[in-house]
């Protein structure tokens, strides 16, 4: 067997040229008799194609494309050659196709880390790894704190929509506990902007709070078990850091705190004014319900510190109106997994096949497509290939603060996550769709593919904060995000029971890998999908804009 420390790099480049090679081989000619410029373009976009960018960046040699790690070099490496051969202009710094972003790996010294909880006549030395999980701090290597515990439901303070776990409670110089989510009220997409656990823990701050405790519920451990949370650990936990070296969403004020397990949140309530039973059930219905805990947390804790640095991939199409050229639509897929860690039946690579080689590929067809074009889309198309997404969305937020281009040239974004090929592509959930006048393109798009636009039906699982559109909806630019639907009509696929099993158990798995059975051409649909959706942005005159009274539009970029 040839072991990765046998390849060289310059064998991976070769391997390269290869698929280049590969995916340079003539194109159908069907869309070339017409004359629609867009169908033309869709022609590029092939299921072959899409396979093999895929089967190179799924493969046992890039280890899982992990951030900060050679593997995710290489595939870095990859996607800017691609971008290179379609003559796709560098947009990154210094007149190179990568933007390097600072980053800082901070783990838990778990060894000199205790989590006590007291009370009169009762003090309680929660056990590391069955009680609670600690994380780490990005900006100190050790600290502690000691303070009474408050709980505050959600965490949640959403004054536009008159709700507040904070109402009637004094968080100064204590510890915050919280659960998992947002009030049930909340649209879907404001459901998982106020369910972000960096808003939270800006929100405690902001009272005065010196710690948070993290509470699992119910809902959270059918979602991502503590368990799940656990094994996780195995991974780094990064922050992108500022020209000063400060970590982002960084509170130095939090002084300390720890994740709790579902067992563990419910002995929190023990001696309360009410029950878990009840704090739970309240937080399911949407009733505010925040009172003080009878326990001190005592946080004794210790970090360890690593900088490090992983690429974004930047390229620029300039676009042929003299004036829209100055403006750009912002296509983005995230290049990183998970990357080494825990063996799960034998195998310890966490390739990310879908997660998100598939997306990685859709933008290079995309880009494909775009490239293609005579005469070239109105507006400047932006290809940015992301890191370090699975670690907290860091390569696009650290992108949308620090630009390789003007910030406000950028009028959309069209983001590619996980495209589930795993069935028959009849419709698509277009997170964000209904916040801007993206809508229509992405109506237009849907109707042009004959593809229905379905609703969000698990907004508690806040999906439209768990990849990168929401780093640029956070900056005020009008974002969407596609996944493929669950309506497919054909008998041999039920795409609810095939989701629901990949989730459980291929989902952030190293079962994720390309023994699995996809459906390319479906995939190829989906690229050509968001391909419409930009390209029709990209033709229009007028720039893309918020909804009038939309909270993203009104409150997002100024937060």
């Amino acid at each position: 067997m040839i072991t990765m420390k046998q390849i060289s790099a310059g064998a991976a480049i070769a391997a390269i040229a290869v698929l280049s090679v590969a995916i340079g081989s003539p194109r159908s000619t069907a869309a070339a008799a017409s004359g629609d410029a867009a169908e033309q373009a869709m022609a590029e976009i092939r299921p072959e194609a899409i396979r093999a960018d895929m089967t190179f960046l799924a493969d046992d040699l890039l280890e899982g494309r992990g951030t900060g790690v050679r593997g995710h070099e290489l595939a870095a490496k990859f996607v800017a050659a691609q971008f290179e051969q379609m003559g796709l202009q560098p947009a990154g710094d210094g007149g190179t196709y990568f933007q390097r972003v600072r980053l800082r790996d901070y783990r838990a010294d778990e060894e000199n880390t205790t989590v006590i909880l007291s009370k009169p006549g009762k003090e309680w030395k929660l056990v590391n790894r069955k009680d609670y999980l600690v994380f780490g701090d990005a900006g100190r290597t050790s600290g502690s704190v000691e303070a009474r515990v408050v709980y505050v439901g959600y965490g949640v303070t959403a004054a536009e929509q008159g709700y507040d776990d904070y109402q009637g409670v004094d968080a100064t110089g204590k510890v915050v506990a919280f659960t998992f989510g947002a009030p049930p009220s909340l649209e879907s997409s404001l459901h998982a902007h106020y369910s972000a656990f960096e808003k939270k823990a800006a929100n405690a701050a902001k009272h005065g709070a010196v710690g948070v405790l993290f509470l699992t519920d119910p809902i959270l451990e059918q979602i991502y078990s503590f368990q799940q949370e656990m094994d996780a650990l195995v991974f780094p936990h990064l922050a992108w850091l500022d020209p000063q070296g400060r970590p982002n969403d960084y509170y130095p004020q939090l002084q300390g705190g720890a994740f709790l397990s579902l067992d563990a949140a419910k002995n929190v309530f023990e001696g309360s004014a009410h029950s878990a039973e009840e704090v739970f059930a309240a937080a399911k219905a949407g009733k505010q319900l925040s009172f003080d805990l009878p326990w001190t947390l005592k946080n004794q804790w210790a970090s360890k510190l690593k900088d490090l640095q992983s690429p974004n991939v930047v390229a620029r199409l300039p676009g042929s109106d003299p004036t829209l050229r100055d403006e750009c639509v912002v296509y983005t897929a995230h290049l990183d997994h998970l990357g080494i860690g825990k063996p799960v039946k034998g195998d310890s690579i966490y390739n990310g096949a879908l997660d998100n080689a598939s997306g990685s590929a859709d933008l290079l067809e995309v880009a494909r497509a775009f490239s293609s074009m005579n005469p070239r889309p109105r507006r400047s198309i932006l290809f940015v290939s992301v890191t370090g997404e699975e670690a907290g969305l860091l390569g696009s937020d650290y992108f949308t603060h620090n630009p390789t281009v003007k910030k406000s040239s950028m009028v959309a974004n069209v983001n590619m996550d996980e495209d589930l090929m795993l069935w028959p592509l009849k419709d698509v959930i277009v997170y964000g769709a209904d916040h801007s006048s993206l809508g229509r393109e992405v109506n237009e798009a849907a109707a042009r593919l004959h593809l229905t636009v379905s609703p969000d039906e698990q907004p508690e699982q806040a999906f439209f904060i768990r990849s990168d559109q929401y780093s640029f909806v956070k900056q005020g630019i009008p974002a969407i995000a596609a996944s493929a639907g669950t309506k497919s009509d054909d008998a041999k696929y039920n795409a609810k029971e095939i989701e629901a099993k990949w989730e459980e158990n291929v989902y952030h798995h190293p079962q994720d890998d390309m023994n699995q059975p996809f459906l390319f051409e479906e995939g190829a649909k989906y690229a050509r999908f968001n391909f419409l959706v930009g390209y029709f942005v990209a033709q229009r005159t007028e720039r893309p804009s918020w909804n009038r009274g939309d909270f993203f539009g009104d409150h997002a970029s100024k937060e």
